[in-house]
């Protein structure tokens, strides 16, 4: 089995999801479903129909958290070389062209949220800029057109 690159964080992370999912939103799913077959026919109970598929989703998710967090390799950023980028590394990049800057932090597939500033390892933009240097800079081509990024600090936090 290959392993699985992840920060201490979200590991932390996966393993509240899959303490909930259990303890938590499975129960009530099951309550969920014996509430509804005490409504009757199931063949037209839309909420039997719905619980179930409920039922479904949370063991598809369990088994997917359990297998990720068997396989995690936790990687501390902390401990890593701080002159070029690797993973866990904290990145601010300057928009050569519009000159506005961008800090992500490079993390495993399954705790990546761009939006939150934690790009997965496997993304193109990760790749470019893996062993690079701050001074360095990396292309990436977006929407049809090449984007130059300068990399200003790597930080290991």
């Amino acid at each position: 089995m290959e392993s699985v690159p992840i920060t201490p964080q979200g590991l932390k992370k996966l393993r509240e999801e899959l303490k909930h999912l259990k303890s938590v939103e499975r129960p009530k799913n099951i309550q969920d479903i014996e509430t509804a077959r005490a409504h009757g026919d199931l063949s037209e109970n839309a909420e039997y129909s719905a619980a179930k598929e409920r039922q479904s989703h949370i063991a598809g998710r369990i088994a997917e958290l359990e297998d990720v967090v068997s396989r995690a390799q936790v990687i501390k950023p902390s401990e890593l070389e701080h002159e070029k980028v690797y993973f866990g590394a904290t990145v601010t990049l300057l928009d050569c062209d519009s000159e506005e800057e961008f800090v992500y932090q490079i993390v495993g597939t399954h705790e990546s949220d761009a939006k939150e500033g934690r790009i997965s390892v496997e993304s193109p933009l990760a790749k470019r800029m893996m062993g690079k240097e701050e001074g360095d800079v990396v292309q990436i081509k977006k929407a049809n057109e090449m984007i130059e990024y300068e990399i200003v600090t790597i930080q290991y936090i």
